[in-house]
This record gives C-alpha cells, sequence and structure tokens, in this order.
C-alpha cells in the first residue's frame, strides 16, 4: 500500500490528487469533513510533537477566526514512518511566484501587500492571544536558529557557491547581524510565535483578503522575520519600496510597528537570505544551479548590509 493510501484509509479519505511535492508531499483529498489538503511529511524535519503542537496552533487560530488551515486528522505515523497529517483546504490563488512579475496593476499589487501585512499582524496578534498546552514544542527562530554554530536550516557560510572572499563576508557580517540581533532583543524586540515561511506561494489570495498557508517551518522566531521575507521576493522590483510601505501599512492597520523597529527590516531580509542559502545546501549538489542562486542573492544582501553599516 502506498503512503498516501495508508493516510487515506486512515483519515477515511478518497481521490487524492498530488497538488505539490517540495518540503512535504501534498494531496487535495476528500474526507468525511470537506476537502482537505493530506500531507506526507517530510522525514527527519518535523518530531511528531512538533507537528502537534502545530495542529494544536492551527486550533487555536481557527477558534480566534483566523482563516488558516484548520486541522482535520492526524497526525498518524505510517508503516514506512513517515507522519501524516489532514487540514481544511483553503481556496485562493497564490500572491504569486519567485522571480515571475506580479499580477495586477501597481495599486491592485500595493493592495494584495496591505492584506498580506494585515493577515501577518492578525497572526501574531491572535498567537499572543494563544496559551501552548502543555508539551507544545516547535523550533525557534531565534538569535542560535539563525546565527548560531547549528541554525536551524545550515551552516550558511559552508556553502560550496561560495568564493573563499565571499565566506570571509559571510563570516563577518553574521558577527555584525548578530550584534545587532542581541541589541534589538536586549531592548525587548517583539518576538512569539510566526509563520517563517511568508512567500508568494504561501499566500492565498481571497478577492479582497489574503491567507496564509503551509506552517510547517513555523514556530517561535522575531515577529519582523515574516515581514522580511514577505519583501525578499521584491528585491529589483520597480515597486519595491511601494510593495514595501503598503505591507507595512497593513500590518499597523491591527498592530503596532514602531518606526525604529522597521528601520531593522533590511536586517531580517539579510537574516531570511542567509538562512535560504544554508537551506538549498544539503537538498541538493554542489553544481546545483540553486547553490548559486541562493548564494548570489545572500552576497548581495551581506554586501548592501555592510554598505549601510
Amino acid at each position: 500500500m502506498s503512503e498516501i493510501s495508508e493516510a487515506l484509509e486512515a483519515f477515511g479519505g478518497r481521490e487524492a490528487v498530488l497538488v505539490s511535492e517540495r518540503e512535504n508531499a501534498v494531496y487535495r483529498a476528500h474526507l468525511p469533513g470537506g476537502e482537505a489538503a493530506v500531507r506526507l511529511h517530510r522525514p527527519g524535519y518535523q518530531s511528531l510533537a512538533a507537528i502537534r503542537s502545530e495542529l494544536d496552533w492551527m486550533r487555536a487560530l481557527d477558534a480566534a477566526g483566523l482563516s488558516v488551515p484548520a486541522p482535520m486528522g492526524g497526525p498518524v505515523t505510517l508503516s514506512t514512518g513517515r507522519i501524516a497529517t489532514a487540514v481544511r483546504w483553503l481556496d485562493g490563488a497564490p500572491l504569486g511566484q519567485a522571480d515571475v512579475p506580479l499580477e495586477g496593476s501597481a495599486a491592485e499589487q500595493e493592495a494584495r501587500f496591505h492584506a498580506v501585512g494585515r493577515s501577518i499582524a492578525a497572526l501574531h496578534a491572535a498567537s499572543d492571544a494563544f496559551t501552548p498546552p502543555e508539551g507544545f514544542t516547535r523550533h525557534a527562530w531565534d538569535i542560535e536558529g539563525l546565527l548560531g554554530e547549528t541554525p536551524l536550516w545550515g551552516r550558511f557560510w559552508e556553502s560550496p557557491a561560495l568564493s573563499p572572499p565571499e565566506r570571509a563576508l559571510m563570516l563577518e557580517v553574521r558577527r555584525m547581524a548578530r550584534a545587532q540581533l542581541e541589541a534589538f532583543a536586549a531592548r525587548g524586540g517583539d518576538y512569539g510565535l510566526i509563520h517563517a515561511d511568508v512567500l508568494r506561494e504561501n499566500v492565498l489570495v481571497q478577492g479582497e483578503a489574503a491567507v496564509l498557508i503551509d506552517y510547517d517551518d513555523g514556530g517561535w522566531g522575531f515577529r519582523l522575520y515574516d515581514l522580511a521575507t514577505l519583501m525578499t521576493q521584491n528585491e529589483g522590483l520597480p515597486n519595491s519600496d511601494a510593495l514595501r510601505a503598503a505591507a507595512i501599512a497593513g500590518y499597523r492597520s491591527l498592530r503596532p510597528l514602531s518606526e525604529e523597529d522597521a528601520t531593522l527590516l533590511p536586517l531580517f531580509v539579510l537574516l531570511r537570505r542567509m538562512a535560504s542559502m544554508g537551506w538549498i545546501v544539503p537538498r541538493s549538489n554542489p553544481r546545483d544551479p540553486r547553490q548559486q542562486y541562493y548564494a548570489r542573492k545572500a552576497v548581495r544582501a551581506a554586501q548592501a548590509f555592510l554598505a549601510s553599516a
């Protein structure tokens, strides 16, 4: 029996269609409770306890009135050892794709980014009101998780795509970024549960609203990381500043964000760039073009950060 067949049997489902196979294999399926996304989780990334904690978090956000992938089944451990879950299927068109021009007029794009900023703020506010149950565990996008000796997504400065001078640059910028992040944390920088992967592909547009999906990377972290991740795919766009301003305005429509904190967004863009460079290293061979793709983006962000220091 295949993994998806075993998962469907556990959830009482049928007619599964594969829709995505990236970190997790995601199938659209009909379950007794309605349309669902059945996820076969990537082995070794999240523990059973962490996946159960994600579902507890989603259940609380759903109860708070947020449109989220609410739990519909699981987690169950399949005979292969892989973990399967089922969450509510959410309709909508993705905000976009990386390196593909955004659809619509400039005004329409800004309206969508305003909606995304507002949704990020709603997530942060509802997460602050959530009391995690005993045993709740998610990984942490904290100082060590981003810049420590063993970052969550890997030792980015060891990327095979970096030249020796670029590696030295990344180590120096890592040291400087850590100092700034420690100062931010020391003055009470906003920290709590975050999505941690607000890329265009993980945002669904539903009319005038924006819905965040795929909380697999979600955990504890600095709230600015969510806004910065949204900004990373706008690099080089002629209206990147306008989209940034729209997202910040959307966020501020629900939740405070000081000017002092907003000035740190380039730092968090850099942190995301470095994390992504580390992410690709174990997922492809050293000659894979994606190694260069992520390294070049991280190096440019590091050079800009150094120039502005």
